[in-house]
């Protein structure tokens, strides 16, 4: 309701500029009966037809000038005058009819409808007016000769906003095409990085999963230590190819996202430590609350946090005590990495220097917060928390 009110006060602005002005001068043209009669008639019927102008605007045009043309004739044949300004509402109409009417067969009609009626009314006038002061004659060629002007400039109007809307339009088209296109260049972009990461990453991984896999064939010529490294080695290789995989197939068409294995939880967070045990390293793990509910991408976001945590430690701080607390409460998740002082050198130059990026973008995307840094002790903290909703809340 509120987008038709500024329509309807425009309307009914231009109704009272448009039919006040005869009023107000006709007594001084004409005070006689017949005149008010006839100027009464003319304005209430157009205030219909001002409002009908935009709906229908050849068909409000005809309707205006006949009423105007049976106003001037009857009060001529009784005597009276009306004021010129009678003609200002011919003039709105006119102008609404170029900038409304689309059809140029509307148009052409409404104009031989009106040269029908004119000859008409003057045939009338001639017939029933004995006097010639209240015969049409030049004054009424006078208020008419500028008529054709107000359809111009509506035709005008009209004109230039076709004009825009077609700009409009083409400025869409353009975005839209320009939008396809970057689409189309990030999909080219996608497969390229796709086709790198199969031809260097997937093939060396794969390798590493091979000799992994032969070692174990001939666990019995190796110590006990180096069988459980080894083990350990192979299924993080196969883990890492399986995902690997994924990330492929995301790449090379969005569209088919859907992981072919499982995505990891905080219900594999044991197995996820046994790894990092496996590897040399010490850690402690303490949970609280429903971990169960929490949903799967808040649940795998606090998997990769860890992950990347305890993969962080055994690079720059190897030997240290790692802890790790995940609990829920209140609706958000907490999940907490502290790994002590290094008590040997950490790998010189290991990993890429993404993996806080990483986790901060991960941890953001759920609307989440990451704090990251080191501790008193020489150690490092990652603590991230990550709001999520409850079910039937």
């Amino acid at each position: 309701m509120d987008g038709r009110w500024p329509g309807w006060g425009a309307d009914a602005g231009l109704v009272v500029l448009t039919l006040l002005p005869p009023l107000l001068s006709q007594p001084y043209v004409d005070t006689s009966g017949p005149a008010w009669a006839s100027l009464t008639v003319y304005e209430a019927v157009g205030v219909v037809i001002l409002l009908l102008r935009r709906r229908l605007p050849a068909t409000a045009f005809v309707v205006g000038f006949g009423t105007l043309l049976v106003a001037l004739v009857g009060s001529a044949g009784a005597g009276a005058k009306l004021s010129p300004l009678v003609f200002l509402p011919l003039a709105v109409l006119l102008y609404a009819m170029g900038s409304h009417c689309a059809s140029w067969r509307r148009t052409v009609s409404a104009l031989l409808g009106v040269t029908v009626l004119s000859a008409a009314g003057l045939w009338l006038n001639r017939m029933t007016t004995d006097s010639g002061d209240f015969r049409g004659g030049l004054d009424v060629l006078a208020a008419l000769a500028p008529m054709p002007l107000a359809w111009a400039m509506g035709f005008a109007a009209r004109t230039r906003q076709e004009l825009l809307a077609a700009a409009e339009r083409r400025a869409a088209d353009a975005r839209r095409a320009q939008a396809l296109e970057a689409a189309q260049a990030t999909q080219r972009e996608r497969t390229r990085i796709a086709g790198e990461m199969h031809d260097v990453v997937a093939h060396s991984l794969t390798l590493l999963v091979v000799h992994a896999e032969t070692l174990r064939a001939r666990g019995g010529e190796l110590p006990d230590w180096a069988r459980t490294q080894v083990d350990g080695l192979a299924a993080a290789g196969r883990q890492s190819s399986g995902e690997l995989r994924d990330l492929l197939r995301m790449l090379r068409d969005p569209a088919d996202a859907a992981p072919l294995q499982p995505v990891p939880d905080l219900g594999e967070l044991d197995a996820l430590l046994d790894s990092h045990r496996a590897a040399g390293g010490t850690v402690e793990l303490t949970t609280a609350g429903a971990l169960e509910s929490v949903p799967g991408p808040v649940q795998l976001a606090a998997y990769r946090v860890v992950q990347e945590a305890l993969v962080n430690a055994r690079r720059h701080a190897p030997g240290a005590l790692v802890r790790v607390s995940v609990d829920d409460a209140a609706g958000k998740l907490r999940c907490e990495v502290v790994n002590s002082r290094a008590t040997r050198h950490g790998t010189a130059g290991a990993g890429v220097g993404l993996g806080l990026v990483s986790m901060e973008e991960r941890v953001g995307a759920l609307d989440g917060e990451l704090i990251a840094g080191p501790t008193e002790d020489g150690g490092f903290r990652v603590v991230a928390t990550m709001p999520w909703e409850p079910a039937g809340v």
